[in-house]
């Protein structure tokens, strides 16, 4: 299994990701492909290329200082040819069409670009941005498919609205200790673009013989949790366990951040990351996506 998930805290956090791998026996926890420490064992079983708080969009990446889709691939490419010069051609190209790559990224473009900054509001419509990360993805969907690549699960985004960090931004009241609550607008965008992307990716184009292209829904699943928190357990839905639990996020959350005293009653592990209790829900809802990804032949 290989990833491209590129929204992922600098704490290391159990991600659905990990969840999938391990529930197919594979592994239980896929690996950074930069770790300079992995063996050919961890290769051949699947690796991450993801980038923390990149996204489609190159700007958000320039942004944010990190490795963007383009940058990610040739790093696939690299391990493509590391693959080749341990394996042999032949059995590298065998693991590349039978892994399931699962391509998750669009939540940082918009709450890290497009909604907070006016560069691409000058450019793009809402809609038209939307169209332009879809035609980003299916650029990405095409050189992977050009490297061999056969088996896809691509993630939707979550209810933007209800994560913290959002509504704090964008919320119409400023008040620190104001009822916090989900700001439909804002996950209307997502729900419309996930629309979008599933339309799409329906399309005849990617029903060729020998390709699938899977969807996944998490913005549902995640929807139902924040709606409905005391039925799977939870306490706390709008703040996240660390820091102040409403601004922090990726590097602002880290080992020297103090942390809640009971990680499980949290939606959020901050302000825009889920807990692993609520990544795991989420998976829970999601077997079927990775038993039709991973069950191609």
């Amino acid at each position: 299994m290989f990833t491209y998930h590129l929204n992922i805290s600098f704490i290391r956090v159990r991600h659905i990701y990990d969840d999938a791998a391990s529930y197919i026996g594979l592994k239980d926890y896929i690996p950074p492909y930069l770790d300079p420490t992995l063996s050919l064992e961890e290769l051949k079983t699947g690796v991450s290329f993801a980038s923390a708080a990149s996204g489609y969009d190159p700007l958000t990446a320039t942004l944010t200082n990190v490795l963007s889709i383009s940058s990610q691939l040739e790093y696939f490419k690299k391990y493509k040819a590391r693959m080749e010069k341990a394996v042999g051609k032949t059995e590298a190209d065998n693991i590349i069409r039978n892994s399931a790559i699962v391509i998750s990224a669009g939540t940082n473009d918009f709450i890290l670009n497009y909604l907070t900054l006016p560069v691409r509001q000058e450019t793009y419509s809402i809609s038209e941005y939307q169209q332009f990360l879809i035609n980003q993805l299916e650029q990405l969907l095409q050189a992977l498919i050009e490297e061999g690549a056969r088996k896809f699960g691509v993630v939707g985004l979550p209810p933007l609205g209800c994560l913290p960090f959002v509504i704090t931004l964008f919320s119409k009241d400023h008040h620190l200790f104001a009822a916090q609550e989900c700001i439909d607008s804002l996950s209307l965008v997502a729900k419309t673009y996930n629309d979008m992307l599933r339309n799409r990716l329906n399309s005849k184009r990617y029903q060729l013989e020998g390709i699938k292209v899977a969807y996944a829904d998490i913005y549902n699943p995640a929807y139902s949790i924040v709606q409905n928190p005391k039925k799977f357990g939870f306490q706390e839905v709008f703040e996240g366990c660390c820091g102040t639990g409403i601004i922090e996020a990726s590097y602002l959350c880290n080992p020297e951040s103090p942390l809640c005293s009971d990680v499980s009653k949290y939606v959020f592990f901050d302000a825009v990351h889920p807990t692993e209790k609520t990544y795991y829900l989420v998976f829970e809802s999601l077997k079927h996506f990775v038993d039709t990804v991973v069950s191609v032949s």
